[in-house]
């Protein structure tokens, strides 16, 4: 079992969220903006989540031709954004407690 792997699975659709929250994106620029920080995607995995996304109501999607090719954008909705306020604040929570414990003192570095 890949442990790194299993946080990451974790990570990437709040990163899809974030982005698609922020303005529409398409696979291929959200594999690319994944691969930038450091996630190795492949379209077999990342095309399955965002319709996963989509069925569960945080992502709408909708398809324009551009030079002959059908691109299709996913924006989040009023639920995905609403999910993504309560993860910030989560995350926010978190990461304050991890970045700020001081080794030693309980939930510290030892």
């Amino acid at each position: 079992m890949d442990v790194e792997r299993d946080f990451l699975r974790g990570v990437v659709p709040v990163h899809v969220l974030h982005h698609a929250a922020r303005e529409p994106v398409h696979g291929a620029w959200m594999s690319s903006e994944l691969a930038r920080h450091g996630y190795s995607i492949s379209p077999g995995t990342l095309y399955p989540l965002l319709h996963r996304m989509q069925r569960a109501g945080l992502l709408t999607s909708s398809q324009r031709t551009v030079d002959g090719r059908v691109l299709r954008s996913y924006r989040a909705t009023a639920q995905g954004r609403r999910l993504l306020a309560r993860l910030r604040e989560l995350i926010g929570e978190v990461a304050g407690e991890i970045l700020t414990a001081q080794p030693g003192s309980p939930g510290g570095a030892r």
